[in-house]
Formats: C-alpha cells, structure tokens, sequence
C-alpha cells in the first residue's frame, strides 16, 4: 500500500485524470477558486442550509460526466453512501473503478488487475463523504452565491495540503449539481452528475475493496 503525501499529487497524469470522478471546475461554467479567496469568512445562512440539506442526503446514485484537466472527458455511474463510502463505475472501454469503504479509496484497472490504495482521511473526498458539512470549521476556503449556482471551497492544509474540493449546488432546490478537486499542482479535474436518485438501498458489496488484490494488506497475504 502506498502511503502518499498528496492523494493527487502523487498520482501519474492519467491516473490523475480518472479522479476527475470526484472534481469539477474545468468546465466554462465553474467558478475559478481564485474567485471564492475573499469569501473564506463564516458562511451565509443560506449556505449552511445547503450544506445541512447535503449531509441530510445519506445515500445517492446516478451518471457522471468528467472533465479532466486536458479537457478530455469520460462517463458513468455513481454510487455514495454517507459517511465515507463511494463507488465510481466508468463507462467501457475505460476499465477503471474507484472505491471507498469508509477506510480507503481504492483506484483499479479492471483489465489490467491493479490496484492502488490510499487513506480516506488523506483525500479531499473525505469531505464530500463526511457524515456533516460544517461550514463554520476552519477549512472553509471560499463561498460564493450566486442567483443560480452556490459554490463552496473545502480544505485543510496541514491535512490535504494545496488540493481542494470545490462543490457547487442549486441555490433553489439545494441539490448538487458538480464537484472539483484541485491538486497540489493546480489542476483541476471536473465531475458534472445527473439523473440522480436519493435514499437508495445498497448492497453492501457495491462498496467492497478487494483488499485480497491489492498487495501489501494483510487480506492479500491470507
């Protein structure tokens, strides 16, 4: 298992643009995070609103279209279960696959049968994953609210280092609409989702890390 400083940095550039399934700013429409520095007092009401009614949506699936920090871009599904657990399904040909349990985030090569590991508590994504999003806590990086998009910036230095999450949700209906994570580089990497569904019942294998795969977990030596 890798023990990496940075959950994106330390990643090569074609990994790095598969975890695009867990960002969203490269797209004309994201707010530049530049944009939001200036906001990075206690939020609005409305804001935490929004990021109450987030945290009060415990299950959600639905499709995703990425953007990577080249401009490519790719798709499939999407599956969360709060707190910590997510699944990331791409489209064929791409034969990767992104879990977390609530411990790790596994990033695999179905073709190739790899498989990389890292803490949860390391990534950015711990934060779309947390069981509340408190918006008055020292990693609010920026808020911005506009008539039809509120954007809000998360990190934490000491912990994630320069990568952020930037989440964007409808000020109307309080849902989420996109999410970015930028790394410790400055790249950014976009997740538009869609045809969501919420309070869904899942399998509990759907968030199954093949530990017994992945070399250097004590499964993989079972």
């Amino acid at each position: 298992m890798r023990n990496s400083d940075s959950f994106l940095s330390g990643l090569t550039m074609t990994r790095r643009d598969l975890l695009g399934a867990f960002c969203v700013a490269a797209m004309a429409s994201a707010i530049p995070f530049g944009a939001l520095a200036q906001a990075a007092a206690p939020a609005s009401g409305t804001a935490q609103a929004i990021a109450d009614h987030f945290s009060g949506v415990k299950t959600m699936q639905g499709e995703f279209v990425q953007f990577g920090p080249r401009g490519e871009q790719t798709g499939g599904k999407f599956f969360i279960q709060r707190p910590g657990k997510l699944r990331f399904n791409y489209d064929d040909p791409s034969p990767m696959r992104v879990i977390a349990d609530g411990k790790n985030v596994a990033i695999g090569n179905t073709k190739l049968k790899t498989w990389d590991l890292y803490p949860l508590s390391k990534t950015p994504l711990s934060l779309l994953l947390a069981q509340r999003i408190d918006l008055s806590a020292g990693m609010v990086k920026g808020v911005k609210e506009e008539s039809d998009l509120t954007t809000i910036a998360l990190g934490n230095n000491t912990v994630f280092g320069n990568s952020t999450i930037t989440m964007m949700f409808d000020p109307k209906t309080y849902d989420l609409r996109q999410w970015t994570i930028t790394d410790n580089q400055g790249k950014d990497t976009s997740v538009m989702i869609f045809n969501v569904k919420t309070g869904v019942q899942f399998d509990d294998r759907v968030f199954r890390v093949p530990y017994e795969s992945i070399p250097g977990t004590p499964q993989s030596r079972d």
